[in-house]
């Protein structure tokens, strides 16, 4: 997994960059097919806005949230993003194990 890590109007802390990567660990635990991830930190005026683009083999999630604190913003955009993955895999598991795509012969 590829991890880009952005800063808008901040600088990225060691201490902001490891809750970041200990908290995609928790993406990271639900689905293994996690290509890159691009992170987005940004300050605007008193909110501090998190922003991140997952890409996964086939499909590109998007979240973002603000608040005032920034462990905050982070903590609730990766739940933003491990409820998206663990729908596209139910999703794709369900696919996958569905017998209804098989054609039935007209009678």
């Amino acid at each position: 997994m590829n991890l880009n890590l952005t800063g808008r109007h901040m600088e990225i802390t060691p201490a902001i960059r490891e809750h970041v990567i200990g908290k995609l660990d928790k993406v990271k635990r639900h689905f293994d097919n996690v290509i890159d991830v691009n992170v987005i930190l940004s300050v605007e005026k008193l909110q501090q806005k998190a922003e991140a683009t997952l890409n996964i083999s086939g499909k590109t999630l998007f979240a973002e949230s603000e608040d005032g604190n920034l462990y905050v913003a982070i903590d609730t955009l990766i739940d933003s993003l491990d409820r998206q993955v663990l729908k596209h895999k139910e999703k794709f598991e369900a696919r996958r194990h569905d017998d209804s795509g098989k054609h039935q012969a007209a009678e």
